[in-house]
């Protein structure tokens, strides 16, 4: 078993906060792209939003990937994802009152919380393992197993039985009841898996072993953009519908 060096010993990757600051610039792109297109109805908005559509699943990936780098950084997960929850139940309860029709019933920072709580159940048990390339490819085959969930398939032709999609609490695992929506949706399956690769990865950071280059700062506004992401993430759709709605008014 790899031990982690001492948080106090370890200096500060600096590569990871950048790419997880491109990942919050990117979704506060994305989301001021969705609220100009289905909120306001603006055309433009929605040929923004269709251009930018495909690359949504890999920034969005590579916020979870670098999300469970940290938690195998962290010593404290259950905490964290506990408070990170209540953060979520928020944004909830926020977008229930000011927009109904935009409501988030379980996005990603539902997703992360419970991923957090569940990698702080799992660590003691994963500490045991160092690190291997077969830990990312079994993560990166489970997510090609469970990545059409939605659509009722698993493992690219397995059919899921049409009762499953008939009830209402199984949307946490990737299988929407009738009527279900939230304007930002990522359930457990298959992005855990994204999530634990990450969290597996991480032990290379716990150790010391990432390249010199990731300790290196270069882009000082992704940097810090990445270590207030939290912040960025909630503050930002307000901020958008502000924007938006002058958008709207004047033009």
């Amino acid at each position: 078993m790899t031990e982690a060096a001492p948080a106090h010993a370890r200096p500060r990757i600096h590569l990871m906060d950048e790419i997880r600051g491109f990942a919050v610039l990117c979704m506060i792109f994305y989301h001021a792209f969705y609220t100009l297109a289905y909120i306001y109805g603006i055309d433009w908005g929605m040929a923004l939003l269709r251009f930018f559509m495909p690359a949504e699943p890999f920034f969005a990936g590579a916020f979870i990937f670098i999300s469970g780098i940290s938690s195998d950084l962290s010593r404290s997960n259950l905490k964290r994802g506990a408070k990170l929850f209540l953060v979520a139940l928020v944004v909830s309860l926020a977008t229930w009152i000011v927009v109904p029709q935009e409501l988030i019933v379980f996005g990603i920072l539902h997703f992360l919380s419970i991923c957090m709580m569940l990698y702080g159940l799992c660590k003691p048990f994963l500490d045991r393992f160092r690190f291997s390339w077969w830990q990312i490819l079994v993560c990166a085959l489970l997510y090609a197993c469970t990545m059409d969930i939605s659509r009722g398939v698993v493992f690219f032709a397995i059919q899921l039985p049409d009762t499953l999609f008939q009830t209402s609490f199984l949307f946490p695992f990737g299988i929407p009841g009738p009527g279900f929506r939230s304007s930002d949706y990522f359930p457990l399956f298959p992005w855990i898996f994204v999530f634990f690769a990450g969290g597996f990865f991480g032990k290379l950071a716990a150790g010391g072993k990432f390249p010199a280059f990731a300790y290196k700062s270069r882009i000082p506004f992704l940097s810090w953009m990445g270590r207030h992401a939290l912040i960025l993430y909630v503050v930002h759709q307000p901020v958008i519908y502000g924007v938006t709605w002058l958008l709207e008014l004047f033009l």
